[in-house]
């Protein structure tokens, strides 16, 4: 009943503003033009936290994490999640908002971003939002994914079907139907894959030509997105030296508690990076040769999601690139602050 209010207020709004003056009605155009926002985008470990901390102190800003696993609580070391003594100098939203056995998708994190964005802007500072998630700032930019709802009986036969032949077999099937979508994602993305077939029985459609793909920019904000990186040679350099810290600072005892707390349930949770090569650490003889092994293959597919994240945003045309390497912070920092004061 919620929904249909605010639809019959919404269209109520369109038409008390169709019969406004040009004037005032040119002017409600700019008011929305007026409300900012700021995307920093990047790979793992390339230094987004520190930009966004100085941008947010530079322009009274407040900090909005786009990141699908910083939400969960007591997933803090894996996901580099910002100290907490730089979220009491800076607001930050949207982290430590579920449990990890809770679900959170790309739809709830459009909604969630939302509100935060309009209550940053009623306080008159800026909402600058952060993260590596393509689906995530793409639902921003055009709002969620159309695919059709989720049937049970569906999810379970695919489910189980995963079961039966694992994902690697599931997997190929998405890349004999849908090769630029399977680009997007891997073999080890259950959930994803799972869901993608899901949308491909139900609606005969392919992931990649949902109509979300195709929409214009919402125009409720005035988006100023920025994608920072560094050369993939010093970036791999930076990830394995993060791995190393992460391990050193007692990430294996952190997925030990998850693991109590029920981040199995979870199959996106249980599935991020680092968490889950830890899990089948945990699960093996834990030998030495084991750790080696899960060391390793944390490594890799660390890199391979930044190689990932590479090729996602380069076909995102809104975002403008930004090396870091060869700008320090302060310089960065003034350009994309520069971009932000002088457009109205």
């Amino acid at each position: 009943m919620s929904g249909v209010i605010c639809e019959q207020e919404r269209e109520a709004t369109l038409s008390a503003d169709f019969f406004l003056p040009l004037e005032e009605r040119l002017k409600n155009k700019q008011k929305v033009k007026s409300r900012k926002i700021i995307l920093i985008a990047g790979p793992t470990a390339c230094g987004k936290t520190a930009l966004s901390l100085l941008l947010a102190s530079a322009l009274k800003g407040e900090i909005i994490t786009a990141d699908s696993m910083q939400i969960y609580r007591g997933m803090d070391i894996g996901t580099a999640k910002v100290s907490e003594e730089d979220q009491k100098r800076i607001p930050h939203h949207l982290i430590d908002i579920r449990e990890p056995h809770e679900t959170f998708n790309v739809v709830d994190f459009y909604y969630e971003a939302k509100k935060c964005c309009e209550s940053i802007l009623a306080r008159d500072r800026v909402p600058i939002i952060v993260g590596g998630s393509g689906f995530y700032f793409r639902s921003l930019l055009y709002g969620p994914p159309s695919g059709p709802p989720s049937i049970p009986e569906v999810r379970h036969s695919l489910e189980r079907e995963m079961e039966r032949l694992g994902s690697e077999a599931l997997y190929e099937k998405i890349k004999a139907y849908d090769s630029k979508y399977a680009a997007t994602i891997t073999c080890n993305d259950k959930q994803k894959i799972i869901r993608a077939l899901e949308i491909i029985v139900i609606s005969g459609e392919k992931v990649s030509e949902l109509s979300w793909q195709h929409n214009e920019v919402l125009s409720d904000y005035l988006y100023h997105p920025w994608f920072v990186y560094r050369p993939r040679r010093v970036l791999y350099s930076r990830i394995e030296a993060r791995c190393d810290q992460m391990l050193e600072v007692g990430l294996v005892d952190e997925v030990r508690e998850l693991e109590k707390k029920g981040i199995d349930l979870n199959p996106s949770a249980s599935q991020a990076i680092g968490y889950r090569q830890c899990l089948d650490f945990l699960h093996s003889s834990q030998t030495e040769g084991d750790y080696k092994k899960f060391v390793r293959k944390f490594k890799t597919a660390s890199r391979q999601y930044a190689k990932r994240q590479f090729t996602w945003f380069r076909k995102e045309p809104l975002f403008r690139w930004l090396n870091i390497e060869t700008h320090d912070f302060e310089i960065a920092a003034d350009v994309i602050m520069k971009d932000y004061t002088e457009t109205t």
